[in-house]
């Protein structure tokens, strides 16, 4: 009963960003911080590291779109092949009895 009570405090702070304290210890002891992004009877999950937006979502030729893609569009350019992504997003997940405490905005 009481891990469902701090399941349901938890879950009202999903979209915000928390900083999660584990009974671990070294680093991870310090916290875990990023968006939450969900919880179930088991885990929580924070993004941790957001990844860059997808460069060309429009189309795969980057026909006038991705990086600086809008205004290289509207004059005759495109992607000059550097429309990958370069970077990956985290997600950390925390089991639910390994939990601490939670910190979150007063907002």
């Amino acid at each position: 009963m009481r891990d469902r009570c701090f399941i349901d405090s938890l879950s009202r702070y999903i979209g915000q960003t928390v900083t999660v304290f584990t009974t671990s210890g070294g680093v991870s002891g310090s916290g875990f911080t990023g968006v939450l992004a969900g919880i179930t009877e088991c885990s929580v999950k924070l993004i941790t590291a957001i990844g860059a937006p997808p460069a060309c979502p429009c189309g795969s030729e980057c026909t006038g779109w991705g990086i600086g893609g809008l205004l290289g569009g509207l004059f005759g350019g495109g992607c000059d092949g550097s429309c990958v992504n370069s970077r990956l997003g985290a997600i950390t997940e925390i089991p639910v009895d390994r939990i601490v405490s939670f910190t979150h905005s007063t907002v």
